[in-house]
């Protein structure tokens, strides 16, 4: 059964990760150790192959939850480092704005409907933490939410509840895995000049995304905060260094690929019938 071990980038259980200390680009030390460990191709290749092993056997899942400050890199981040996995076997969402359906229902059903089934790998875009990050960190949003009468503690009892909705996906065989890609504040003004200059990338920008910047303070406490509430062993944080896409994405790929190594899927065995069968087919084929 997977359970987080020590990681540099690993978001502890205790309580006392802070954001400030948080690098947005990684040590010469974390540089030189990816560059002497397998290469991004090569961990590519690895999760598909495990990806297979994984539907084949048949009794996990594995959730992939990606969030990220606008242009942290969290679709180049899926893109990338997911491209090989048959697509058969995964499945991508992108939670955007709650749909007047998702409002009326409580803050985690709408992404219950897209967990991975046993064998699957699900990926979140965004995901059910958008309702402690996003709702908390702009103002007036959680007065539009359909809530009953909102008391102080409203974060610590999402917190609690999103922790419990974990335990019980990791309890029912769903490996869970959250990427916080955190970028700096001066990368991402560098990303958005960029998108604004490069035609192919100006339908990216959206005005909310500066409305959004001017209230990084806001978001940062808010993440903070998050990460301390719900890292935990079979559900862990990893604060990744995004400044630098090349090893964000070869961490995120490091990182899946040995999570799905610990649960030791397999390939079911051919049982003594199942060999008869395979030579009574065989038998005939070479008869034909």
């Amino acid at each position: 059964m997977f359970k987080a071990r020590s990681h540099p980038c690993l978001v502890p259980f205790d309580g006392s990760f802070q954001v400030a200390d948080a690098p947005t680009r990684a040590s010469e030390e974390q540089l030189a150790e990816a560059e002497s460990q397998d290469d991004l191709p090569t961990l590519k290749q690895t999760i598909g192959r495990w990806q297979q092993r994984l539907h084949a056997d048949g009794r996990y899942a594995l959730l992939l939850v990606f969030q990220a400050m606008d242009a942290g890199g969290k679709d180049s981040t899926i893109r990338r480092v997911l491209t090989g996995v048959n697509p058969m076997g995964i499945r991508v969402t992108s939670f955007d704005r709650p749909s007047r359906t998702e409002l009326a229902h409580d803050f985690l059903w709408r992404t219950v409907a897209h967990l991975p089934q046993s064998g699957e790998i699900g990926v979140f875009n965004r995901s059910h933490y958008e309702e402690v990050l996003a709702v908390r960190a702009r103002p007036g949003l959680l007065e539009q939410r359909r809530l009953p009468p909102v008391t102080k503690d409203i974060w610590e009892a999402r917190f609690r509840s999103i922790v419990n909705h974990e335990r019980h996906l990791a309890e029912s065989g769903t490996v869970v895995l959250k990427f916080w890609l955190n970028i700096s504040k001066d990368e991402q003004r560098r990303r958005f000049l960029r998108r604004i200059r490069r035609p192919d990338k100006r339908w990216k920008f959206r005005a909310a995304d500066i409305a959004d910047r001017v209230l990084w303070d806001n978001y940062m406490v808010a993440y903070e905060e998050c990460l301390n509430a719900t890292s935990r062993e079979r559900a862990p944080w990893y604060a990744i260094p995004a400044d630098d896409k090349r090893y964000m994405r070869w961490q995120v790929a490091w990182l899946i690929a040995d999570a799905i190594r610990q649960v030791n899927v397999d390939f079911p065995p051919v049982t003594s019938e199942m060999e008869q069968e395979l030579v009574d087919a065989k038998a005939k084929l070479d008869a034909e």
